[in-house]
């Protein structure tokens, strides 16, 4: 695994990567498992090291939420992983739910419930994450895209590029260059939650982000989408940016815009919930979580509102914690607090 795999393994909590690796955080000092509940921190303050060991001699502690440096004992946990094992080992031909349960002597609904509750997701949004995993590890490593689909479990182009479009976020071709050659406009706005960056491509709005400076928003920009070719127009697609700009004075409560933007299968489903939040009403993290079928993945929920690429258009800013106060936001809880208030007063 590279460093950006293990980064996404923190941002998933994934726990198959438990045995694998653990991150520190400089500024804190701390040491957690890939799968700690904490608060996600900032990639720029995040080391990796291959055991406990390591970290300690570098002055790092372990965590007291997701004790690393111990064994915790999670009664099913050995044989989801043996599942996941099997699976692994059939990803050319995945098995269905009940090949699985038959194999490893289960009902069907204990087999979903049990596997979604440790994973997040289910047996089915898993095979399909791991065959888009495989599909890009191919990619990169310079297979061409027809062998690509067939050794990732793909029996048809079709049936790959409907799953590219949510899940690798552009064409297996352009995703194999790193995003190459993708063409990303974007206009910059001041607002009344100050200056709005909006990105789109050909195929719909691909980053909206809210801040007090331009270069900074540009500098996140070029970061996120590094070899895209990039620039700026502030008279193009103006139609979708004052629909944006309505929406946040509260004169346009219903965005309807197309959007490009890539995500796991679980960030998915938040956004998805996100989006059908009532406009003026707010959510919990934890009724997020109950209503895609993971009520224990609390703080995985926080973790794709944090991720969301597309403040506004999907409305994380619409999450409280579950005591009413704001939680996080990722463009500060001042522009949070004003959305919400506008949405309030609007409906009233």
């Amino acid at each position: 695994m590279h460093e950006d795999e293990y980064w996404q393994a923190v941002l998933e909590k994934d726990f198959k990567c438990d045995c694998l690796f653990i991150y520190g955080v400089i500024s804190t000092k701390i040491y957690c498992r890939p799968s700690c509940p904490s608060r996600k921190p900032h990639r720029k303050n995040v080391r990796f090291f291959p055991n406990c060991e390591t970290a300690e001699k570098l002055g790092f502690r372990a965590c007291l939420r997701c004790r690393p440096n111990q064994i915790i004992a999670e009664p099913h946990l050995e044989l989801i992983q043996q599942i996941c094992d099997a699976i692994a080992i059939q990803l050319d031909n995945p098995p269905t739910l009940e090949d699985l349960a038959q194999k490893f002597d289960l009902s069907l609904y204990h087999l979903q419930r049990t596997f979604k509750r440790i994973v997040g997701v289910t047996p089915h949004q898993y095979i399909e994450a791991q065959r888009i995993k495989r599909l890009k590890t191919n990619l990169k490593s310079g297979t061409n895209v027809a062998n690509s689909l067939y050794e990732s479990g793909y029996n048809s182009s079709s049936n790959l590029y409907e799953k590219s479009a949510t899940q690798l976020g552009m064409t297996p071709k352009k995703y194999q260059q790193a995003g190459k050659g993708i063409n990303i406009t974007y206009t910059i706005e001041l607002s009344t939650l100050g200056y709005l960056l909006v990105g789109i491509t050909e195929k719909g709005i691909c980053s909206i982000k809210l801040g007090d400076n331009i270069e900074e928003l540009e500098h996140l920009l070029y970061r996120e989408f590094h070899q895209a070719n990039i620039h700026r127009d502030d008279l193009i697609y103006r139609d979708w940016v004052q629909a944006i700009l309505n929406f946040i004075v509260g004169s346009e409560p219903h965005l309807d815009l197309p959007l490009d933007i890539q995500g796991t299968a679980f960030q998915i489903q938040v956004w998805q919930a996100l989006q059908k939040i009532p406009y003026g009403e707010t959510r919990t993290y934890a009724e997020i979580a109950r209503e895609i079928g993971t009520a224990n993945a609390v703080r995985a929920v926080g973790t794709a509102c944090g991720a969301n690429p597309v403040a506004l258009v999907v409305p994380c800013h619409r999450v409280l914690r579950s005591d009413g106060s704001l939680g996080g936001y990722e463009w500060g809880l001042e522009r949070k607090k004003k959305l919400l208030e506008t949405e309030r007063k609007e409906c009233k």
